[in-house]
């Protein structure tokens, strides 16, 4: 009965995920409230707004029917690829990284976008493809040009991380799809040959410097160590209740590289310690259960795909940055989803949030996805 009370609007949103959501955006407002030596300037108030203006996006995502998400798969996917090509041609150079475009009112990471990009073109493929094709050629080859070409343009910024990141959805796609075991298992056996040939001639000197420091940071602890070091001192100083709110020492006395974005966890855990660590943990854990059971409930090959995939890439994001943070991962430049400080991740985050909204409208109204 006090359903009826509240408005249709309201009551028919995704409140399962969106106050989660709400709880990770607010404790990392905090976060970057302290980092920012208890200011709410730069990051913590623009943080906060940039998550308001993407939920709208999101919840405007959420309302496109199914057709027009397959119907504009393709052309997305070309779109984003001609806006690598055009980095590569005029795109703006930062940090020794060639990533960027500026349009004037804003500035573009289009390999960011590629993320969902590359999940959705694929979703499309594979409920094309006939089922009886799955175990052939035509499963695979297409597959791998799709990914190949954006993969190969954003490694050419160079950008190791959204490489990876862009082509573990892929394959992460191609599993779900159900291609066969063999062809993973052979490949990663491919992979693990490979990988000393790249890491010798592929590879930037900067990148196989952080491979090699990753293996033992204390090599080089003042040099390319410097980062992990300062990161395991600040989350192993914070213990089980960590230093305080605004008591972080290692960031506030810039200690801590980078404590905004993509050590934020760290500059979390040496203030609210072992406790805000767990918190953030159980808050994703929220959201990856919400967003795998829209795609379990999905109701057709094309939704499932899709609302995995998404949830496979926000996964991604949130993993390697533990990892990397903790010394359990090389340092690749990725942030921690609505968390740290930076308007492309998290507007890449929420379209995958908007999308698997979408499933889960499609799966309530029927697989049209109409109005």
């Amino acid at each position: 009965m006090q359903r009826a009370y509240i408005p249709q609007i309201i009551a028919r949103q995704p409140w399962r995920v969106i106050l989660p959501l709400f709880a990770l955006v607010v404790f990392g407002s905090l976060v970057l409230y302290s980092a920012a030596g208890g200011n709410i300037r730069p990051w913590a108030g623009m943080h906060v707004a940039r998550f308001i203006v993407f939920l709208v996006m999101a919840a405007t995502i959420a309302r496109v029917p199914q057709e027009w998400f397959k119907r504009a798969a393709l052309p997305i996917y070309v779109i984003l690829c001609v806006l690598l090509v055009l980095v590569e041609l005029i795109g703006g150079i930062g940090g020794g990284s060639q990533r960027w475009l500026n349009l004037g009112f804003m500035t573009l990471q289009p390999s960011e976008l590629m993320k969902p990009g590359i999940v959705l073109v694929l979703a499309w493929f594979y409920s094309v493809l006939p089922v009886g094709e799955i175990n052939g050629w035509r499963a695979i080859v297409p597959a791998l040009l799709l990914l190949g070409f954006p993969a190969g343009l954003v490694m050419l910024q160079p950008d190791l991380g959204t490489g990876l990141a862009i082509s573990f959805g892929a394959v992460v796609m191609m599993f779900l799809a159900g291609l066969p075991l063999r062809l993973f298992i052979g490949g990663a056996l491919a992979g693990a040959v490979a990988a000393p040939i790249a890491f010798f001639t592929l590879l930037h000197d900067y990148q196989r410097k952080r491979v090699l420091v990753f293996l033992d940071p204390e090599s080089d602890p003042l040099g390319s160590g410097y980062h992990i070091t300062q990161s395991k001192i600040a989350i192993g100083s914070g213990g089980l209740l960590g230093k305080g709110f605004g008591n972080g020492s290692q960031s506030h006395l810039d200690y801590l590289p980078e404590a905004h974005t993509d050590f934020v966890f760290a500059t979390m855990s040496e203030e609210w310690g072992m406790l805000g660590g767990l918190f953030v943990l159980a808050v994703f854990f929220l959201v990856f259960r919400w967003g795998l059971k829209v795609a379990t409930n999905a109701p057709d090959r094309f939704s499932r795909l899709l609302a995995a995939g998404m949830v496979t890439t926000i996964f991604f994001y949130m993993c390697i940055n533990l990892m990397m943070v903790m010394g359990l991962a090389p340092v690749v430049g990725i942030p921690l989803p609505f968390m740290s400080h930076g308007g492309s991740s998290m507007m890449t985050n929420m379209i995958c949030i908007g999308t698997i909204m979408a499933v889960d409208r499609w799966s309530r109204r029927g697989s049209t996805g109409l109005l």
